[in-house]
């Protein structure tokens, strides 16, 4: 059985991928109970490792620079005693060469040739269109798939994604269109996103840095 991740640790990178966070939106994404995620949340505030803000009369966490920091001392040490820094160093190498062929087949999914020679926003009335772009979609949920799958046998955590692929794959193919890039959802393009930000994290390397190699 793969490693199953602190719960601390856990809430701490639940709070990264979604910036600002509910309870239950940070319990979510790795499946906690909210009374066990209103428990760490509130150890976490008591630690300055985040902070509570009302935001339109909701409340959400946000991590602090110090929790940000601990939170990725915490990924690292993790990897060296589990010994699976080399498994999601090899998953993360494996999803950049996907990255591309996704982040292209987003903006051709938002924007269409009007025949022209200019684009225009795409109005998803060519049906043929937009069959194109989720068949090439489903090649690339194939290929995430597998890397999934190696990622999840050394570091539990990561069989987070699966399903949350799976679900926004099935909405979209029941013609919930928005479902593959609108944001402040769990669409495609969201749980990509947060993918991309968790091996960025575990494996301790800034975003800026990496688009700038």
């Amino acid at each position: 059985m793969s490693y199953r991740s602190d719960t601390e640790v856990l809430v701490s990178l639940a709070l990264r991928l979604k910036g600002f966070g509910e309870v239950r939106t940070i319990a979510s994404v790795h499946e906690l109970s909210v009374s066990t995620t209103e428990a760490v949340l509130a150890k976490m505030v008591a630690s300055n490792k985040c902070v509570m803000r009302e935001i339109q009369g909701l409340e959400k966490f946000v991590l602090t620079p110090t929790g940000r920091e601990q939170g990725e001392e915490s990924l690292a040490r993790e990897l060296e005693e589990v010994g699976a820094r080399d498994a999601v160093q090899n998953g993360y190498e494996r999803f950049l060469s996907l990255n591309p062929a996704m982040l292209k087949l987003c903006t051709d999914w938002q924007v269409i040739d009007d025949g022209l020679g200019e684009q225009k926003l795409n109005d998803h009335k060519d049906a043929s269109y937009d069959e194109k772009i989720l068949e090439r979609l489903i090649e690339l949920d194939s290929g995430v798939g597998e890397i999934l799958q190696s990622l999840e046998q050394a570091l539990q955590r990561f069989d987070n994604y699966s399903s949350r692929f799976t679900f926004a794959l099935q909405k979209l193919k029941s013609g919930e269109l928005e479902w593959l890039t609108k944001p402040i959802m769990p669409s495609y393009h969201t749980v990509w996103f947060e993918l991309h930000e968790d091996l960025l994290a575990t494996l301790g390397i800034d975003r800026g840095s990496e688009l700038s190699e």
